[in-house]
């Protein structure tokens, strides 16, 4: 039997990877990583050097970076049919998605977070541009369309989809129709109530007043 180890913190993009564990349907151990001295300490420091989460080990492989954690799952676990055939038109739309997420739309939210705008002379110099730009070429990849690459739910869903719910709930990405009609459906999905449902109820108490 496979063994597999989530490291994780309920206020973290580990509820990214959460829900992608819960789509495939693998059974997992759950390893909570609390922020500060445990997080940085050299014993989670040997499964992810960075000492960050999320991170995963899988028989005794570790993978680290939502993105990379959760194309690695859609490829050890074919049979929860989370990414488009090899070679497919919509397997180049699922890589696309998922390196767009990660990059020019990554970027262009963190840096409107921050404040920043790039000189309108130094635009060639950031990988995504301008920010409208940015938010104009993700609007057309899925306006109209259930899923980023073809027919079919896939791990670049999972990915897409949860960035832009949360840029969206936290003003970082503008909340267009397209982009609130994309998540809507995805967010009905069984395994994304059932992946919130676990982290939420991991979160720390309130601080009483």
């Amino acid at each position: 039997m496979s063994e597999m180890i989530f490291y994780t913190n309920p206020m973290s993009r580990g509820r990214i990877v959460r829900w992608m564990l819960e789509e495939v349907g693998a059974p997992y151990e759950t390893k909570i990583i609390a922020y500060g001295p445990e997080m940085k300490s050299a014993d989670y420091r040997a499964v992810n050097p960075m000492g960050k989460v999320p991170a995963l080990r899988h028989n005794g492989v570790v993978i680290t970076e939502t993105p990379a954690i959760l194309a690695y799952l859609a490829d050890a676990f074919p049979d929860a049919q989370l990414a488009p055939p090899l070679g497919s038109p919509a397997r180049a739309a699922y890589y696309r998605a998922l390196f767009f997420t990660a990059g020019p739309l990554e970027q262009a939210s963190t840096n409107r977070a921050l404040g920043f705008t790039p000189p309108t002379d130094r635009e060639g110099m950031v990988g995504y541009g301008t920010y409208a730009a940015t938010l104009d070429a993700l609007e057309a990849m899925i306006a109209g369309r259930e899923f980023v690459a073809g027919t079919q739910f896939s791990a670049a869903d999972v990915y897409l989809g949860a960035g832009l719910g949360w840029g969206m709930q936290f003003g970082t990405i503008d909340a267009r129709p397209a982009f609130q009609a994309y998540i809507g459906g995805l967010f009905a999905r069984p395994a994304g109530i059932r992946a919130k449902a676990i982290d939420d109820a991991l979160m720390p108490a309130p601080t009483p007043n």
